[in-house]
């Protein structure tokens, strides 16, 4: 099997590399996470200039027809950056519902505006009480007046607090927990039925917790009781995203680690030298290497079958999950005390590692899904 990259793939990395070198150093992610929004919006705007919007879309959709192993480019080398603009929440989530359920219509309404960087948008799924369970759903949609309004609670709602547009999993049949039962509708985020409360999660990416109160809707996505494998899917894809942060973020941690350690002196020499360190540092490369193995066998598999391998992607998550552990721990530790301080990266890698660990299903809930499959 031939692994290299097309030169229009490498092209992709090189683009997103040059920025984060360039564009996103550690004190300028700072000072975003400290403004108002908690992203961007230049940021934003030139991630639309340059296409990087358009890559989750096929080109029928008006995209740049991305494949997993593309998304996976761009979220390896966001992570490498610490990256917080909502990539992942607009254009991999509530962008990538729309154009697996939408209809043309819907398409040619969204589509367009979220490659154009002109719609911030968010996937309302998840609730106090479902933990990784994708059908426990209770935020209800009934028809009342002849229009269809909602009433419930979604929470962390990635990218909650600044979309214009949210697509909001509520039940339209059946009882809690059934697969059957469930309806994708696009709502106003902006209507005063709508209660938001933001805020930013540990690792500094933003989300929100909302609540609905009879709020109208303004329109069904896709086929009424059955938006279970519709969201099934599109969560496996923002797996895979993640993951591919992950193996990004860990490569700096390893890389920041092990200059520290080529300069931090302890007992007249540096502590790099010492043979108990150095074994601890090859650990990590490790750890690194395997986990972007097995996340290109998942890219890779799931291209394959069109964007859709739960086995394969579960061992990625099982096994990037433990990798972000033992690296993001290790980072800190031989850093000492100065690790965990919010003046150097390494700690800021560490909780945006170890939130991914708990996203979209932890390592222990993706070791028993692959079990399972």
């Amino acid at each position: 099997m031939d692994f290299s990259l097309s030169s229009e793939q490498q092209m992709l990395q090189d683009s997103v590399s040059r920025f984060i070198l360039n564009d996103y150093n550690f004190e300028t992610r700072r000072k975003i996470l400290k403004s108002t929004a908690g992203f961007s919006q230049e940021n934003w705007n030139l991630f639309a200039e340059l296409g990087w919007l358009m890559v989750p879309f096929t080109e029928e959709d008006g995209g740049l027809g991305g494949s997993m192993v593309d998304l996976m480019l761009i979220m390896e080398e966001f992570g490498k950056g610490m990256v917080v603009e909502p990539f992942l929440a607009t254009a991999v989530m509530a962008g990538g519902l729309i154009a697996l359920a939408g209809n043309q219509e819907q398409k040619n309404d969204y589509l367009p505006r979220i490659m154009e960087g002109q719609l911030q948008m968010a996937f309302a799924y998840a609730e106090p009480q479902s933990r990784y369970n994708l059908n426990n759903v209770k935020c209800s949609a009934i028809k009342t007046n002849g229009e269809i309004v909602i009433t419930g609670q979604k929470s962390v709602v990635l990218n909650g607090n600044h979309a214009d547009t949210l697509i909001v999993a509520a039940r339209t049949s059946g009882n809690t927990n059934d697969n059957n039962g469930i309806s994708l509708f696009l709502v106003d985020a902006n209507h005063s039925s709508v209660k938001r409360e933001g805020y930013a999660n540990v690792d500094g990416h933003q989300a929100a917790d909302i609540w609905f109160d009879e709020t109208p809707t303004l329109g069904l996505l896709g086929e009424q009781d059955k938006a279970f494998p519709v969201i099934n899917n599109i969560i496996d894809k923002a797996t895979l995203a993640i993951c591919a942060e992950a193996v990004g973020a860990m490569q700096i941690a390893h890389e920041r680690t092990l200059e520290y350690a080529k300069t931090r002196k302890q007992f007249g020499r540096t502590i790099g030298s010492f043979q108990a360190i150095q074994h601890r540092l090859v650990n990590m490369f490790i750890e690194h290497q395997q986990a972007k193995s097995i996340l290109l066998m998942a890219a890779l598999k799931m291209d394959s079958n069109n964007g859709n391998d739960e086995k394969a992607l579960s061992a990625a998550k099982s096994r990037i999950g433990k990798a972000a552990n033992l690296i993001g721990r290790e980072a800190i530790q031989l850093h000492g005390a100065i690790g965990m301080t919010d003046e150097l990266d390494v700690g800021h890698i560490f909780k945006r590692l170890t939130t991914i660990q708990f996203l979209f299903g932890s390592t222990d809930t993706h070791t028993k899904r692959f079990s399972s499959l």
